[in-house]
Formats: C-alpha cells, sequence, structure tokens
C-alpha cells in the first residue's frame, strides 16, 4: 500500500500530476490511496491511477482506517506537520524533504522559489522515482449537458489580492462577446454574486453565470471543451492546462515561475507585471465617500496585488489574440 498526502485544492492536485503517475509507474502492483479533500473525488478519478481517495481536509487527523501503509509519500509541504500527520500512520518508509524539526533528516532539501510541478518531480527523483514534468493531461469527462466551445471568464480566487478587479473581467467579457465569443463565468458558490455582477456589468445573460451551478466534474468538462480561458492564477487555470486548452492567466502576487503554465505550448499566455526582486503588496485604494461602490457589491477597500492591477485590459485582449492565433498555428486541438 502506497499512502500520499496531498490535502489541497485544484491547482495543488493539478500540479502534483506527474508525481502521482510516476508513484503509479514505479509501483504497478501496490494499492495507490491520495489523502485530500473528499470535494476532489471527481478530479482524482480524472487524474487516473489512484486506487483509493482517503477523506482529509487539511492537516487534521486522516483518521487512517487500515493497517501501516508500506510506502507514505509526502506530495503537500515541507514539514513538520504533513511529516507527523503521515509518520502516525507508522509507514515503513517515508518519502518526503528533509525536515530536522519533525525528525525526518532523509530527502532532499526544499527551495521556496521552486515551479510546483518541478518540486515534487525532483523529490521523487532524489528517490529513485522518475517522473516527467510534461505528464500534465487530464481524462477528458463526457461533456453532458455542459455548454462546449465557449469562453470561460473566471474572476475569483479563494485569495482576494489574486483577483484581477471585476469591473476589467467586466469590460473584458463586453469585449470577448462583441468578437464574436460565447462568454460564460465561473466560480465556487460563494462566488456567484461577483460572477453575477461581472456577467450583469458585462451585458451577458443571466444563464452566462455558471458560478455555484457546477460542481467540480462539470468544471473540468466545461475547461475540457472551452474555446478559451481567461483567470487569475488559480485551479481553472490548471485545468486548461491540463486539458491543452487556450488560456490567458493573470499572476500576481505569485510569480508564474512556481505557478505557470509550460513554457513550451504557445496557445497558454501568461501576464506577470513583477521583477520577482521585491515583495508585492496589496494595493489599497483612497477612502471613498459614504455610500460610493466598488467594484462589486462585495467590495470590501481591498483591491488585487500591485502586480496584478498593473495587468490592462488591452494587454489582456492582445494575449487572447496570440493565444488563439498559437492553436490555429499550432494545429492543437484545444476543445
Amino acid at each position: 500500500m502506497i499512502l500520499v498526502l496531498r490535502a489541497l485544492g485544484v491547482g495543488d492536485l493539478a500540479t502534483g500530476v506527474p508525481a502521482l503517475r510516476a508513484l503509479r509507474a514505479a509501483y504497478p502492483d501496490r494499492e495507490l490511496a491520495l489523502a485530500a479533500p473528499r470535494w476532489l473525488a471527481p478530479l482524482v478519478d480524472l487524474v487516473g491511477g489512484v486506487d483509493r481517495l482517503v477523506p482529509a481536509d487539511g492537516l487534521g487527523n486522516l483518521g487512517w482506517p487500515g493497517p501501516p501503509p508500506g510506502l507514505a509519500v509526502n506530495l503537500h509541504g515541507c514539514g513538520p506537520r504533513s511529516h507527523r500527520v503521515l509518520a502516525a500512520t507508522r509507514p515503513g518508509r517515508l518519502l518526503a524533504f528533509a525536515s530536522p524539526d519533525a525528525g525526518h533528516a532523509d530527502g532532499p532539501d526544499w527551495r521556496a522559489d521552486e515551479h510546483e510541478i518541478d518540486r515534487w518531480c525532483r523529490l521523487l527523483g532524489w528517490y529513485g522515482v522518475p517522473a516527467d514534468r510534461t505528464d500534465l493531461a487530464l481524462r477528458r469527462p463526457a461533456p453532458g449537458g455542459i455548454p462546449t466551445g465557449v469562453t470561460v471568464v473566471h474572476p475569483g480566487s479563494k485569495v482576494p489580492a489574486k483577483r484581477w478587479p471585476a469591473r476589467r473581467f467586466a469590460a473584458l467579457a463586453r469585449e470577448l462577446t462583441g468578437r464574436g465569443h460565447r462568454v460564460v463565468v465561473t466560480g465556487s458558490a460563494g462566488e456567484r454574486e461577483l460572477a453575477g455582477w461581472v456577467a450583469y456589468h458585462g451585458g451577458l445573460a443571466p444563464d452566462a453565470v455558471l458560478a455555484g451551478r457546477t460542481d467540480l466534474g462539470d468544471l473540468a468538462a466545461l475547461v475540457a471543451s472551452a474555446r478559451l480561458v481567461v483567470s487569475g492564477d488559480t485551479g481553472v487555470a490548471h485545468l486548461a492546462t491540463g486539458y491543452g486548452t487556450a488560456s490567458v492567466v493573470l499572476f500576481g502576487p505569485v510569480p508564474p515561475a512556481r505557478w505557470g503554465p509550460p513554457p513550451d505550448r504557445p496557445w497558454h499566455r501568461v501576464l506577470w507585471h513583477g521583477d520577482g526582486a521585491r515583495p508585492h503588496r496589496p494595493h489599497r485604494p483612497a477612502a471613498r465617500p459614504p455610500g460610493a461602490r466598488g467594484d462589486w457589491p462585495g467590495y470590501d477597500g481591498v483591491t488585487t496585488d500591485s502586480t496584478l492591477s498593473a495587468v490592462g485590459l488591452d494587454e489582456v485582449l492582445a494575449a487572447v489574440d496570440d493565444a488563439e492565433r498559437a492553436v490555429r498555428v499550432s494545429g492543437a486541438v484545444t476543445a
């Protein structure tokens, strides 16, 4: 039995695909269990190679139900907490980054500025398990009743600093519609108000708002058959990478060198105005008079990180043109 810990989100699971596939290839006859949030189950199925999902919400007690695993693999973090969670299952062997605080002297050193895909491939390589960083493709789900050939605009993020201003997303939706795109706005149930605001001010019909109306499997099907995805640095961007769907990803404050799509795929365009030499702080706008509205009704006085707010609408539209031109030139099928 192999127990892998990756109890994080959509983008985290997507960037861990090469490492999971490497473990599957190295140990084809062993059961592979993945400790991850239960709601990720539809995406786990699309990764393939995982025999069992062990529900884990963060680093709480796994409640491991079986005998000690022969091998435990920490694809979650650098420790010490994640190491201790796995050590509590009493594995025969632990593959993880070195963590003196967790009493784990084995493994390579952690590199804070490493790309998330390369991080886990390097970890496994250190233990003699080769991993292919380009092995990111996800299985394509049947579209069912999900619209196909649409342009997905995803304005939300669980990290407020990673949200490009809603008024610009609305302007983008309007411009893309004028260019012949069928635009839909996605997001979580908690982002439905934001998505509705973007759709209304972008001149879209109410049924263009899919936020809160799709589960993760539906979202994957939507992205897999989409014409284009425009989003911040969040999970839906990694789905676009996994399906080879043309995308424009707006980065800030975290640089694309750590979470961006593969640079050798020209139909993924990245916009980033940071130089990596200094920290970038969220920009707080000047105080507004009583009753003044912000970007959308949930405005809380804090806008995007300065590196992201520097990205302009014309720049995004130009990146959209570049991404779609690259699709035509390469002959890639992105939907």
